[in-house]
């Protein structure tokens, strides 16, 4: 499918989650399951530098070369020193819709303890926000922070995604399923503002 400039900007937009949290503010990490390491350092700098006290992970088996990645998240933050009482974490999901249901406990968990939630997930995962809306009904507003995975040895980015085949094709059905299930009403409408994401309706 050929995407013309303005198409591609328009689709780049919508699927980028980042909204960081406000400096400064501790928050409540969310790391949705993924067998790439690269959220354990995210999680590991965010807790050393005093932003993140509770770090929660999630993700069961992965079906692409079976890690556990609730497990394998476990390990790398305590092989980067966050202590065990800073971690929480789940390893029985499938898919995203689950990573948060398991958590949940988690993240009422931080929300009771005032603090916000903030989501680390693949940046043009947009999913994630659009599941956390739905699916945590006391959820306010919250943030979120993207990463760039590789597939294939290469780096998808919100510049080149369109130009491998690996990223057009994730980036284009995250796009397409988020909007489709927003419009069918299966997913709540979000909207990001200067404050962060927030459930619109």
């Amino acid at each position: 499918m050929h995407l013309t400039n303005e198409a591609r900007r328009a689709i780049t937009d919508y699927v980028d989650i980042h909204s960081p949290p406000p400096k400064n503010t501790p928050t409540a990490l969310l790391i949705f399951g993924t067998n790439q390491p690269a959220p354990a350092d995210m999680a590991a700098e965010l807790h050393h530098r005093g932003h993140a006290p509770l770090i929660i992970a999630t993700g069961g088996i992965n079906r692409h070369n079976g890690v556990i990645e609730g497990q394998m998240f476990h390990r790398l933050l305590r092989d980067r020193d966050v202590p065990e009482s800073a971690i929480r974490y789940e390893d029985r999901s499938s898919n995203t819709q689950q990573n948060i249901e398991n958590a949940l406990s988690y993240i009422n968990e931080a929300l009771a303890a005032d603090l916000p939630i903030t989501a680390i997930s693949k940046w043009f995962h947009r999913r994630t926000i659009s599941l956390l809306a739905t699916l945590v009904p006391n959820l306010n507003t919250f943030h979120a922070l993207g990463w760039e995975p590789i597939y294939a040895n290469n780096p998808v980015t919100r510049e080149n995604w369109h130009e491998t085949p690996d990223g057009h094709r994730r980036v284009t059905r995250e796009w397409t399923e988020v909007t489709r299930r927003t419009t069918e009403g299966t997913l709540s409408p979000t909207s990001r503002t200067t404050q962060g994401w927030t459930r619109t309706a």
